[in-house]
């Protein structure tokens, strides 16, 4: 198939989880180069190829099927083109599909899923507080930016619960946390795990996953009883206890993780 502008799924795991959106970024304009591929370039005085995320990953999260949208300056074959890329892709990050789609077109996530393993002991106790959380009728979250607010998010949990296997193997039963993204916002995978109590598991080693990002316009026929909130969600002021209280958390945060977040980090070469 011919096209000038494609939309690519790929995975980003393993390692490459530490790699920031930035440093993915770079790396991608230098597999494109090194593909020798006729990638359209951005305007002004630092160019770059016309490259658009769908939604960046945030650091340590594992992406099974990301989105990104790529433009040329002259028709390709998307096979061609996804092959190319394949070869040049450092070790994680894996492209499996690619489609054509018109220039006009881009890629607006409507629902993201995200998954982390959990150990047996803790399944039944997960299960009784997803039930219990999203039984409400709000969920309130303090956040900092883009302003101080408390941030009502019960509109963007479309579901929560346990994915267990059968028969049961340790490592394969998973919280399942699905979640709506619109113009105005979506939940956050550290607010939920702080809510359920388990951010202990980051902490000792377990691996949050991406496992679905799902696009408005690849979505037909759409159920109207089952999509995302049509207006932003109930904000309430933060109180100056709660400000300072959070602007304390991240700078210890930053203390603890800043190292991997710079934007000289490591990138592939």
């Amino acid at each position: 198939m011919l096209g000038d502008k494609f939309r690519f799924r790929f995975a980003k795991t393993g390692t490459l989880r530490l790699l920031s959106h930035h440093d993915l970024m770079r790396c991608l304009e230098r597999m494109l180069r090194r593909a020798d591929l006729p990638f359209k370039s951005t305007a002004g005085f630092h160019p770059g190829p016309r490259v658009v995320f769908a939604l960046s990953l945030p650091l340590g999260v594992e992406g099974l099927d990301e989105v990104v949208e790529i433009e040329f300056t002259r028709p390709c074959d998307s096979q061609e083109v996804l092959a190319k890329l394949g070869e040049e892709a450092p070790v994680g990050l894996t492209f499996s599909k690619v489609s054509a789609i018109p220039m006009k077109a881009t890629a607006i996530p409507r629902r993201v899923v995200y998954r982390i393993a959990l150990p047996p002991e803790r399944l039944h106790e997960t299960g009784i507080r997803c039930s219990e959380l999203i039984a409400q009728e709000k969920v309130w979250v303090d956040r900092l930016k883009p302003g101080p607010k408390r941030l009502n998010i019960r509109p963007y949990l479309r579901s929560l619960h346990i994915e267990t296997s059968e028969p049961a193997n340790i490592g394969s039963d998973f919280l399942i946390l699905d979640f709506w993204v619109t113009q105005t916002g979506t939940a956050r995978v550290d607010e939920l795990l702080k809510l359920l109590d388990l951010t202990d598991l980051r902490d000792t080693g377990s691996v949050v996953e991406r496992a679905t990002v799902e696009i408005r316009d690849e979505v037909s026929n759409p159920d109207p009883a089952d999509c995302p909130p049509a207006g932003p969600a109930e904000t309430l002021p933060l109180d100056p206890a709660a400000i300072a209280a959070l602007v304390q958390q991240e700078e210890e945060q930053a203390a603890t993780v800043g190292w991997s977040v710079s934007p000289n980090s490591a990138v592939v070469e």
